[in-house]
C-alpha cells in the first residue's frame, strides 16, 4: 500500500514513537520528515533509517511545525500524548494537545494538504459496544476530552477551509517498537514482558474487562488508506472482535508454553474503560480496510520480536 504514496513529501509527527516508527518504516521509500519531542519516542526505534537519504529527524514538539521551513504533501499527526495517566498527572497536556492540533491544521491549510491523525477508542468510554463512529461521547477524563477537541477542531477546519482530514480512533494497539513506551505500553505487550520474566501480570479487577486488540501493522495500513480521504471523516481502527484480559493471559501462556497466573488487584482508577469493541463497517466500506492479523498471530510475532532485543 505504501506505493500509493510514492513520490510524496510526508511529515510524521511522533515518528520516533511506537505507532509512528512503524509507519515511517513502511513509507521509508518516500521523503519523510519525522518531528518528535522524544517524550515516549526513542531514536533507536528508527536506528536504521534516521538521517538516511529519505528520512530526516527534527527533535521538536509538533506544535512548533510552523517554525520549520518544511513543505509536504501529507501529514500523519501521531505526536499526541497517548495515555490517560499522563493527563491525570498533568491536566495541562489537554491544552498542549489542542495547540499542537491547531498548528498542524494551520500548516495543512497553508499548503492545502491532507491530515491523518491519531484519535482514540477511549472516546467510547461509558458507551455500550459495539462502538460506532456516530455516537455522542460522554465526559469521562482529560485524555478523551483532548482527543474529542482535536476531532471537533478538525471538523471546523474542514467546514471553514475545506481541508481533508481523517481522525483515526485507534483501539488497543500492540506490536513492535513498544519498548520506549514502558509502563504506557499496551497490555498485550506488558503482560508478555512480565510473563517472559516468569512474573505474574497485574490485572485490575477480575480480568473480565474486554479489549479490541489490533496489531500495529494493521493500524499502519488503515492510516495509509485514509490518507486520500475527502472531507472530514472519523474511522474506527479495530478488529471487530474483543477478548477479556483473562482470555489474553491464556493465549499468552499457550504461546510461551507457561502456566503463569495473573495477580488481581482492586481497581484503582475511576472511569476505567471496561470494554472496547469496534464497529468496523465504516472503515471497511469507505476505506476497504479490514484487520488481517489475529491476536494469536500477533502474539507469536511480538514474542519472537521481543526475544531478539
Amino acid at each position: 500500500m505504501a506505493k500509493d504514496l510514492a513520490g510524496k513529501e510526508i511529515i510524521v509527527t511522533g515518528g520516533m514513537g511506537f505507532i509512528g516508527s512503524n509507519l515511517v518504516e513502511r513509507i521509508s521509500n518516500n521523503n519523510v520528515y519525522v518531528i518528535d519531542n522524544l517524550h515516549t519516542g526513542k531514536e533507536y526505534n528508527l536506528k536504521d533509517f534516521v538521517d538516511s537519504k529519505n528520512i530526516k529527524f527534527i527533535n521538536d514538539d509538533s506544535k512548533n511545525i510552523l517554525k520549520h521551513n518544511l513543505r509536504a504533501n501529507l501529514v500523519f499527526h501521531l505526536g499526541i500524548y497517548s495515555a490517560s495517566p499522563m493527563y491525570r498527572e498533568n491536566p495541562s497536556l489537554v491544552g498542549e494537545v489542542v495547540l499542537g492540533m491547531i498548528n498542524i491544521l494551520e500548516f495543512a491549510r497553508k499548503y492545502d494538504i491532507n491530515v491523518v491523525f491519531a484519535s482514540t477508542s477511549s472516546i467510547y468510554n461509558g458507551i455500550n459496544p459495539p462502538h460506532r463512529e456516530d455516537i455522542v461521547p460522554k465526559v469521562t477524563d482529560y485524555y478523551t476530552e483532548a482527543r474529542i477537541a482535536c476531532e471537533r477542531i478538525s471538523e471546523l477546519y474542514n467546514k471553514l477551509y475545506g481541508l481533508n482530514i481523517a481522525a483515526m480512533r485507534f483501539f488497543s494497539v500492540y506490536g513492535k517498537h513498544e519498548e520506549s513506551k514502558g509502563k504506557y505500553a499496551n497490555l498485550v505487550t506488558q503482560f508478555l514482558w512480565s510473563m517472559k520474566r516468569g512474573e505474574s501480570p497485574v490485572i485490575y479487577g477480575n480480568g473480565e474487562q474486554r479489549r479490541d486488540f489490533i496489531f500495529v501493522e494493521d493500524v499502519v495500513n488503515a492510516m495509509i488508506l485514509a490518507s486520500s480521504v475527502k472531507g472530514f471523516e472519523i474511522f474506527n481502527v479495530g478488529t471487530g472482535k474483543n477478548y477479556s484480559l483473562n482470555e489474553l493471559i491464556e493465549m499468552l501462556n499457550k504461546a510461551l508454553g507457561t502456566n503463569i497466573k495473573p495477580k488481581y488487584i482492586e481497581m484503582p482508577v475511576k472511569n476505567y474503560v471496561m470494554e472496547t469493541l469496534a464497529d468496523t463497517n465504516k472503515a471497511r466500506n469507505v476505506l476497504g480496510f479490514d484487520a488481517k492479523v489475529s491476536l494469536d498471530d500477533g502474539i507469536k510475532i511480538i514474542n519472537e520480536y521481543y526475544s531478539k532485543i
